[in-house]
């Protein structure tokens, strides 16, 4: 089992970290039971948010009286430091816990700095002076945004997307992370659900040794697939190299990753399913994405506002209008037998 070091923080855990965005989508149960689980098959770092409705409260009770067993990473997506101090005693509550591991600036629009007037730095500063964290993180959507918080130093990890759809400037930025000594944690190791083989998606995350990736889990199938690569690790072969080679071909260009920070849409349109259903009918079966249900959200799209809300919400800075249009179009030609798909 390989082990992984975040940077200067010292903290050490093996290759598959939990990601607990999914579980606010189950049961309290069932998340539970998942977390307990992933502890079990030897997960010891779990990724959470303030912004994740439930998942704190669910991560706090599946560990609560074994807290030192494990490392737990949340967020904050507070704008002041006011609300920074609020939230995270709401998470401290939450997660029945006197401390955070990590402290994360959640989907950070600009990489805070002591003495740029906005005092949210100060403020974590303070937080880790008097215990209630223990390291200051950021994470970012954007490239220049992740870069800098790299280049500043200021930060003891940072989290951004990273998959073997990733591009060349974002494979050097997870190397530039390990030479600031800087941990790195990659979120979106399936983009989104792009990916749909796990095995190819851990051999290419295993050539970084300093990526810790944190695997989205909301059933059980999926915790054991994790957990299995843990003794037995995907490595690159010849198959797996040609295999990830076609899929990145596939997949070049603007596609939606589904991250959903686009959303709410004034018009009522599932903008983090339909921006990239084109895809999705194409990479997965495509029984449950022509259901009545899911027809009439994409019908939606036709009452698009064209207000652009979507597009200056998207981190990465998609045009999300013209996506929704493709998607319809293309869409429509599956309905009507047109194009073929799984």
């Amino acid at each position: 089992m390989r082990q992984i070091t975040l940077g200067s923080t010292g903290i050490t855990v093996p290759q598959n970290a939990f990601g607990a965005l999914p579980i606010q989508r189950v049961s309290t149960e069932m998340a539970v039971k998942l977390l307990r689980r992933a502890y079990e098959g030897g997960m010891r770092f779990f990724d959470t948010a303030r912004a994740y409705s439930d998942s704190e409260v669910k991560v706090g009770e599946a560990f609560d009286g074994m807290r030192e067993k494990v490392f737990i990473a949340t967020k904050t997506g507070a704008k002041t430091p006011e609300e920074v101090r609020a939230q995270v005693e709401t998470s401290l509550k939450n997660l029945r816990t006197d401390y955070i591991d990590i402290y994360q600036f959640h989907c950070a629009d600009q990489c805070y700095r002591p003495g740029d007037g906005t005092g949210m730095y100060e403020c974590m500063e303070e937080l880790k002076k008097e215990g209630k964290i223990r390291h200051i993180g950021i994470t970012a959507h954007k490239l220049y945004i992740a870069e800098e918080a790299v280049e500043s130093g200021l930060y003891e990890t940072l989290q951004y997307p990273f998959s073997y759809l990733s591009s060349e400037k974002e494979i050097a930025l997870v190397k530039k992370c390990k030479e600031a000594n800087m941990g790195f944690i990659a979120m979106k190791g399936l983009a989104g659900g792009l990916i749909n083989r796990s095995e190819a998606a851990m051999a290419f995350m295993s050539q970084f040794d300093n990526a810790l990736p944190i695997w989205g889990i909301q059933k059980e199938k999926e915790l054991e697939e994790w957990l299995s690569y843990m003794a037995e690790t995907p490595t690159m072969n010849e198959e797996l190299t040609a295999y990830i080679e076609k899929e990145q071909k596939e997949l070049t260009g603007e596609f939606c990753r589904g991250c959903g920070y686009c959303m709410p849409c004034p018009a009522g349109i599932m903008i983090n399913q339909c921006a990239r259903m084109s895809l999705m009918l194409r990479r997965a079966p495509s029984k449950a994405w022509l259901t009545p249900q899911m027809q009439a959200e994409m019908k939606k799209i036709e009452v698009c506002l064209h207000c652009n809300q979507c597009m200056k919400k998207c981190p990465y800075e998609l045009n999300t209008p013209e996506l929704l249009k493709k998607n319809y179009e293309d869409y429509k030609k599956v309905l009507a037998g047109e194009v073929k798909v799984q």
